[in-house]
């Protein structure tokens, strides 16, 4: 998938958008996209003006939005003015290495469960091959 299918698939928009392209996707089990981390981040700014590093949370949102794809895609649907996946919970988050510019975050999601609304996933970020991040993560698809 390409930027524009991707924003047929997301609701985010800059600054917050934070997956570039989609490498692979397989409907109802897993994704793998990518983010390329560039010195123009708007939060670069302030963290750390001496030495940049992506932020955990941002990390996390990141993958967060790959699973919101994966989910998408998996009940072939795009998101609608009418409802909004919700960040539900983040388990077992583990920080293992800095994510700087210049790298590409590989986002790594596979979808461990739904029901009712309610989406488990196991996510992975990996910057040349290292793993730089880790958790489970849950989503809530809810009518607005």
């Amino acid at each position: 998938m390409d930027i524009h299918e991707i924003l047929e698939h997301l609701p985010h928009r800059y600054p917050f958008l934070l997956v570039d392209r989609v490498v692979e996707i397989i409907p109802g089990t897993s994704i793998h996209a990518y983010k390329n981390v560039t010195i123009n981040e708007p939060f670069f700014v302030g963290h750390f003006p001496h030495h940049p590093v992506m932020p955990g949370v941002l990390i996390m949102e990141a993958l967060a939005q790959a699973a919101g794809i994966l989910s998408f895609k998996t009940m072939e649907e795009k998101p609608s003015p009418d409802t909004v996946f919700y960040f539900a919970g983040i388990d077992e988050a583990r920080f293992k290495r800095p994510v700087m510019p210049g790298d590409q975050l590989h986002l790594h999601v596979e979808i461990e469960r739904q029901m009712r609304g309610i989406w488990k996933y196991k996510a992975e970020a990996r910057v040349d091959g290292q793993l730089a991040a880790s958790a489970k993560l849950m989503c809530a698809k809810r009518d607005l």
